[in-house]
C-alpha cells in the first residue's frame, strides 16, 4: 500500500500530519504520538486488571498459608503477642477456606468470624494488621472508625469503608466481596452514655447501628468516591456475607471495668483453694464481651464480632526486642537511612537501655519508642548529611540523655 506524502494521516484518529508532532509508519498506516499514548495507557489498565484479579481470586487449599505459617510471617515482625497472632493466624485461615467452601455443599454453612482486637496504645494492634496485609492475596484495607457519622450529618457514611475496599481492588466488585477490612479506633464510636439524651449520638450509637448489617453480611449500594461529595454518581451494589472485619481499640478506660468486676467476684468468703489469682498489671487478659457492652458498645454490635482478643502490655524485654531484633525494627531503620549517607550507625548498650526505660516509662508502648529515637537523633540527621569527612556515627547513652533532656519530652509526666 503506498501512501503519497501530502494525504499521511493517523490512521487511528484521523489527523494529517501537520496537526501531529511524529507519525509512525507502518505496513498498513501511521500511528501519531497521540495515539501510541493512549494505546499504551489501555495496555498498562488491562494487565494491571487481570493480574489483579489473577491475585485476588481464592486459591486452592492447598495454595492457603496455613495458620503456623501466617504466625511464622507475622513473629519476623512483630514482638510478643503470641496470643493475638494466633487468633489473627486462624482467623485469615478460615476465612480462605470458607471463601473456597463448594456452592453445592449445602450440609454446613461456615459463617464468617469477625475479630475484635484489644489493647492498650502502641501495643502492635494496627501494625498485625498492616502486617497480615503484606501476606494477603485478598483485598486488604484499613479504615478508621472516627470519622463515621450517621447519614445526613457531617462526616462520612459507613458505606465508605466499601468504598475504600473497592478503591483497592481497582473496582472489581468480585474481587472486593471477598476481601478483609481492618476497622481502627473502634473504641471511638462507644455510646456516650447510657441515659437518653435530647440530643443525638450522631458519632457513637447512631454509627454503632449503621455497622449491623455491614458486618452480618448484606447487599449494600457504595457509592464508589464517596457518598456525600459526589451525590450524582452510580452506586456500585456490593455483598459483606463474605467479607472479614477485623476491629481494634484501644479502650482507655476498659481496665478500671474489669477491675471493678473482678474485684467484685473476689468479695465474700472463699476456700483458699479456690482463690484466684489475678495479674494487676495485665487485667485485659480477662476481659469479655460484657466489659465492652460495659465500655459503650452496643449488644448487638458485639454479636457480631464473636471472636474477642486482648493485646498484652509491652515489658522493658518486648520493648528491646522491638527497638532491635524485628524485619523493621527501629534501629535497622535508621541504621538504612545513615548507610544511605555513606556513615555507620551504631548504638551502645546503655543507650539502648536508656530508651528502653523511658520509653516504658512514658507508658506510650512501640510509639513511644520511635518518639524517643527522634528526640535523640534528630539533631544528627540535621548536621551530619552532606558531611563527607564523617563516617561513623555512635549513640551513647549520655549522648541520648543530653538530647532527650534538651527536647519537650522531658516534660512528659506519667501520671
Amino acid at each position: 500500500m503506498s501512501v503519497k506524502k501530502g494525504n499521511q494521516r493517523c490512521s487511528f484518529c484521523g489527523k494529517p500530519k501537520d496537526e501531529v508532532m511524529i507519525l509512525i509508519a507502518g505496513i498498513e498506516g501511521f500511528i501519531c504520538e497521540n495515539c501510541v499514548d493512549q494505546a499504551q495507557s489501555i495496555v498498562l489498565d488491562e494487565l494491571s486488571h487481570k493480574n489483579h484479579q489473577h491475585s485476588t481470586v481464592g486459591l486452592p487449599a492447598s495454595k492457603v498459608a496455613k495458620p503456623k505459617e501466617i504466625k511464622f510471617f507475622l513473629d519476623q515482625y512483630i514482638i510478643g503477642q503470641e496470643d493475638a497472632k494466633k487468633v489473627i493466624s486462624v482467623a485469615v485461615y478460615n476465612h480462605y477456606k470458607r471463601l473456597n467452601q463448594p456452592h453445592h455443599d449445602e450440609d454446613v454453612e461456615i459463617e464468617k468470624s469477625n475479630i475484635i482486637l484489644v489493647g492498650r496504645t502502641g501495643t502492635g494492634k494496627t501494625l498485625i494488621a498492616k502486617t497480615i496485609a503484606k501476606l494477603l492475596n485478598v483485598p486488604f484495607t484499613i479504615v478508621d472508625a472516627t470519622v463515621f457519622t450517621e447519614a445526613g450529618y457531617v462526616g462520612e457514611d459507613v458505606e465508605s469503608i466499601l468504598s475504600r475496599l473497592l478503591q483497592v481492588c481497582n473496582y472489581d466488585t468480585k474481587a472486593a466481596e471477598r476481601g478483609i477490612v481492618y476497622i481502627d479506633e473502634i473504641d471511638k464510636i462507644a455510646r456516650k452514655s447510657d441515659n437518653p439524651s435530647i440530643t443525638r449520638d450522631v458519632s457513637g450509637e447512631g454509627v454503632q447501628q449503621s455497622m449491623l448489617k455491614l458486618l452480618e453480611g448484606t447487599e449494600v449500594y457504595v457509592p464508589p468516591q464517596g457518598g456525600r461529595k459526589h451525590p450524582e454518581q452510580k452506586m456500585i451494589k456490593v455483598d459483606t456475607k463474605n467479607i472479614l472485619f477485623i476491629c481494634g481499640g484501644a479502650f482507655d478506660g476498659l481496665e478500671r471495668i474489669i477491675a471493678k468486676r473482678a474485684q467484685a467476684t473476689t468479695v465474700g468468703f472463699k476456700k483458699a483453694d479456690n482463690r484466684i489469682d489475678i495479674d494487676k498489671d495485665n487485667l485485659l487478659e480477662y476481659v469479655n464481651h460484657h466489659d465492652l457492652k460495659s465500655f459503650g458498645l452496643i449488644p448487638e454490635l458485639l454479636g457480631r464480632l464473636p471472636v474477642l482478643c486482648h493485646l498484652d502490655p509491652l515489658d522493658k524485654i518486648a520493648l528491646r526486642a522491638i527497638l532491635t531484633e524485628p524485619k523493621n525494627a527501629l534501629f535497622k531503620q535508621y541504621e538504612k537511612l545513615f548507610q544511605m549517607e555513606n556513615i555507620t550507625f551504631e548504638m551502645d548498650e546503655a543507650a539502648i537501655e536508656f530508651i528502653v526505660d523511658k520509653a516504658f516509662e512514658f507508658k506510650l508502648g512501640a510509639r513511644g519508642l520511635r518518639s524517643i529515637c527522634e528526640s535523640i537523633i534528630n539533631d544528627a540527621m540535621y548536621e551530619l548529611p552532606g558531611q563527607t569527612e564523617i563516617s561513623r556515627f555512635i549513640i551513647t547513652k549520655e549522648y541520648a540523655e543530653e538530647k532527650l533532656n534538651k527536647s519537650k519530652l522531658r516534660k512528659l509526666k506519667v501520671a
